[in-house]
């Protein structure tokens, strides 16, 4: 990605920009993923419980995130597949409990904003991107202050350690490496 000139004015672009902490909503926002299955469609899935801080700074390249979420409590909608995800052969929940995510730069491109850190899976830490789009910010009907995102990355689950392969007679693998990560963040400015 291109980037373009930053200066301390880009907040001006995005109306109702609010510096502050602010807390994920988790009735209101998703982390979600998506890999391969079979090599013919798509399996995808949620974490439902997680803690996300946002700090917002006076320019939204001062600005920070870090989140951990619970892996054990992965969701696909099969309880024996999110048993099997849970166990040895992918995340080992019993030794590997949380994945974390800690932003280390923001920097705006051509088409957004990409917010630079690190996901820590499986012991194993990676500097992973992740494209940014600001939803906006606005006022909820109980007096508070709320702003929303939306966020995509992709990870090769090979780099973090978990690498099963259970190969198909036809070619290819039961699993694909690439992992899509996605995010729906609504968060509340904390008082």
């Amino acid at each position: 990605m291109n980037s373009v000139p930053t200066t301390a004015s880009a907040t001006v672009a995005i109306p109702g920009y609010l510096a502050g902490i602010w807390k994920v909503d988790p009735s209101h926002s998703e982390i979600g993923f998506s890999a391969r299955h079979l090599m013919i469609s798509k399996v995808r899935g949620r974490f439902t419980a997680y803690d996300v801080t946002i700090v917002t700074g006076e320019s939204l390249l001062d600005s920070t995130v870090a989140a951990t979420i619970d892996l054990a409590s992965i969701d696909t909608g099969n309880d024996m597949r999110d048993n099997h995800l849970r166990a040895a052969d992918y995340l080992q929940v019993e030794k590997y409990p949380t994945m974390t995510y800690r932003s280390t730069g923001i920097r705006q491109t051509r088409g957004g904003w990409v917010i630079d850190g690190e996901l820590t899976l499986h012991g194993v830490t990676r500097q992973v991107p992740l494209t940014v789009e600001v939803n906006g910010f606005g006022s909820d009907q109980w007096g508070g202050r709320r702003a929303g995102f939306s966020a995509t990355a992709e990870i090769n689950r090979r780099d973090f350690g978990i690498d099963i392969s259970i190969p198909l007679d036809a070619g290819g693998v039961t699993v694909g490496d690439k992992v899509s990560i996605s995010l729906e963040i609504q968060a509340v400015l904390q008082k």
